[in-house]
C-alpha cells in the first residue's frame, strides 16, 4: 500500500492575502491559481480592487510575516500586529 502524499499549501486557491508592503500599488491579493513546479508551489496573485494586477509568487513567501499576513487587513490591524507580533502563519 503506497502512502498518501501530503500535499502542499492544499487550501491555496481562493485565500486572500494583505501585503505589508504595497506591491504593484496594492496590498490586498487573492489567490487564483497555483502551480507545481518540482518541489515549489507557485501561486498566481491578483489585485482585489484591479483584476489586471497578477503576478506569480512562490508560496513558500506567503509564510514570511514581514511580508504577508493571511485575510485582508487595515492599515490599524497591520501596525497593531507589528507591534505586538501578532502574526498567524500559513501552514502546509
Amino acid at each position: 500500500m503506497s502512502k498518501k502524499q501530503k500535499r502542499k499549501f492544499p487550501y491555496l486557491i481562493g485565500s486572500k492575502w494583505t501585503a505589508i508592503q504595497k506591491t504593484w500599488g496594492w496590498r490586498h491579493f487573492q489567490v487564483i491559481d497555483r502551480q507545481n513546479q518540482g518541489k515549489w508551489v507557485f501561486a498566481e496573485m491578483v489585485a482585489s480592487c484591479d483584476p489586471q494586477t497578477r503576478f506569480w509568487l512562490n508560496a513558500s513567501q506567503l509564510k514570511d510575516d514581514s511580508l504577508w499576513l493571511p485575510g485582508w487587513k487595515t492599515l490599524q490591524e497591520i501596525a497593531t500586529d507589528e507591534n505586538n507580533g501578532n502574526f498567524n502563519n500559513f501552514s502546509d
